[in-house]
């Protein structure tokens, strides 16, 4: 077996006996504390936003889903701040930020033996295994030989991981986070698993100790506000979100009334707003009903599901409130910025603690 950093595995594999033992926490596992004194009087003070190129956007960032985002409705996330990773059904093969479309490992191979461009490209190398070494070999290459490329690379559940692939200079983010999304069964079938809350945590102290740049991105079971607000405290720079966004208005994802009838447009609005039962589809990338869409002849055992999400948001509507919730948490915790937010005071807190305020 060849091993791309043979200290660092046999390291890992002399204390795999103490690794294990450490008790690792979710995003219901803690809570934020408030500042003693805090010096900001006002929401207004702070800021949360991150700055990509020219343009400010939130810390959120589309999951590369065909039942989110597409070509067609990437502008409604762009008009509210989101930054857009398309999925690899998405035709749209190389694109300046803010805007990644998610390419294929052998796409990559492609792109090695095309000559550099002028401007930067950005591109996300769509894996549900980010810890192959054939991913990190091609990641390394493509860093000599298409500078002009940056990367979003993952997904991956190995706060060791993140330090490797931080070290290459063409990688823009990693993706972390394993098994945890709404429609990924990997981690209940397959039992490969780094709870969240831990993971973003350990990344962004090997990310503060070893000044890297590359930025973490927290991907998978963002259920609500509050998960993404303690993601963003434990170290993420940026959340990439799917189920949630499948249920606004403004996802790919057909609306069907009563899960029959498909409506759109100004019918499908109304009856949001006169609160009758909306339902999109959603999946996961890995299903076989996404494998036939993509004309594979064998498909492979699922590590995914589908299922029927109620619409229960209106994309600029949430969008305001996660905004608000987020100025609110930076506010108590005296974080003027995105940067402060991350060394906010936290505490571990029992189950009994996390059911008194869970409504």
């Amino acid at each position: 077996m060849s091993i791309v950093n043979p200290d660092l595995h046999y390291a890992l594999v002399a204390n795999r006996i103490a690794f294990s033992n450490e008790i690792k926490n979710d995003f219901d596992d803690f809570t934020l504390i408030p500042d003693t004194l805090t010096t900001i009087s006002s929401r207004k003070e702070v800021n949360p936003h991150i700055k990509i190129g020219n343009k400010e956007f939130l810390p959120l960032m589309t999951a590369p889903m065909d039942t989110v985002v597409d070509l067609d409705n990437l502008s409604f996330f762009h008009e509210n701040k989101i930054l857009v990773c398309l999925p690899r059904t998405q035709n749209c093969y190389s694109t300046h930020e803010p805007i990644f479309p998610s390419i294929s490992l052998n796409d990559a191979y492609v792109l090695l033996n095309e000559e550099p461009n002028p401007d930067e490209s950005y591109f996300c190398i769509d894996m549900a295994n980010g810890h192959m070494e054939t991913l990190f070999k091609t990641v390394k290459e493509l860093a000599d030989k298409r500078p002009d490329i940056k990367l979003i690379v993952g997904n991956i559940a190995n706060p060791q991981t993140y330090n490797l692939f931080a070290s290459l200079d063409n990688v823009w983010g990693v993706r972390v986070g394993i098994g945890g999304g709404g429609a990924c069964t990997t981690s209940a079938n397959v039992a490969v698993h780094y709870p969240m809350a831990s993971l973003i945590e350990e990344c962004y102290r090997i990310k503060s100790s070893h000044n890297h740049n590359t930025k973490i991105i927290a991907d998978g079971g963002m259920r609500k506000y509050s998960d993404i607000i303690k993601a963003l405290a434990l170290g993420a720079d940026i959340v990439m979100i799917g189920s949630l966004f499948n249920k606004t208005l403004q996802s790919c994802s057909t609306t069907y009334l009563w899960k029959t009838i498909p409506v759109s447009g100004s019918v499908e609005k109304w009856l949001f707003n006169k609160k009758f039962k909306l339902y999109k589809k959603f999946r996961g990338m890995s299903t076989k009903e996404v494998q036939k869409d993509w004309g594979k002849k064998k498909l492979t055992t699922s590590e995914g599901i589908v299922k029927w999400n109620e619409v229960i948001y209106d994309l600029p509507k949430w969008s305001e409130n996660f905004e608000d919730y987020l100025k609110s948490a930076m506010s108590y915790t005296s974080s003027y910025n995105l940067e402060e937010f991350k060394d906010s005071l936290k505490v571990v807190i029992s189950t009994n603690a996390f059911r008194r305020f869970d409504k």
